[in-house]
């Protein structure tokens, strides 16, 4: 593995579809005899066109990894990191998880979730030594617009979200990675939520590509 030849570490890779309701169980049972020290769940997939043309298995499919696969990882790392009263649990909600969002309804929606449930838990777990992080970023440069048919304009990369994310763990519980997306997180919040909405619907009109008329998916986080 290529983490392990430049490191020097033992790099397991357990391939799963954490949007089976079997599988978080699974990687929490494979991880027992681990210790783990950090969790990244970086795992997702968005949507984009009108609700009512979207694939409905698909728009569920993404309730469960986006928000459901979420809550089980955080619970069974949780009790093991508040156990060694050490540890640190970086979520991806996104930019357009702080109001409803047009034409990406269903992703807003769980990235919304994914934003309350951080700041809930991190609360919770900061007194066990447990740092949880939410990391809400605009559009990432990770393949989804290609794959999702959008037009993707000033794209932070993967590398500024991850070195961002790890920059303020354990000392905040929210990051905007990127110069987008604080502009963008600033400026909406002077506005009602009413008009976040109309923005949003706005920005993701702008963002759905000419051949674009159903769900893209990717299966990273990388976008707003």
């Amino acid at each position: 593995m290529d983490l392990g030849t430049r490191f020097g570490g033992d790099v397991r890779v357990l391939a799963m579809d954490l949007s089976d309701p079997s599988a978080v169980p699974d990687l929490m049972s494979s991880t027992e005899s681990t210790p783990v020290g950090l969790v990244v769940a970086a795992a997702g997939f968005g949507s984009i066109g009108p609700f009512l043309d979207q694939d409905m298995v698909s728009e569920i499919n993404m309730v469960d990894l986006n928000c459901r696969s979420v809550v089980e990882l955080c619970y069974g790392f949780g009790q093991r990191m508040s156990a060694s009263q050490r540890g640190g649990i970086v979520l991806f909600g996104s930019l357009v998880g702080f109001n409803g969002a047009p034409l990406s309804a269903t992703y807003a929606a769980t990235k919304g979730f994914v934003q309350s449930f951080a700041e809930g838990i991190a609360a919770e777990m900061r007194p066990h030594g447990v740092s949880v992080l939410s990391v809400a970023p605009g559009p990432v440069g990770t393949g989804f617009a290609a794959r999702a048919g959008m037009r993707m304009g000033q794209a932070a990369t993967p590398e500024l979200v991850a070195r961002s994310a790890l920059a303020v763990l354990g000392r905040r519980t929210t990051v905007r990675p990127g110069f987008l997306a604080k502009f963008l997180g600033w400026s909406l919040a002077m506005l009602p939520r009413w008009g976040r909405v109309r923005v949003t619907g706005v920005i993701m009109t702008g963002m759905v590509g000419k051949t674009k008329s159903a769900a893209g998916v990717d299966t990273s986080a990388g976008r707003a």
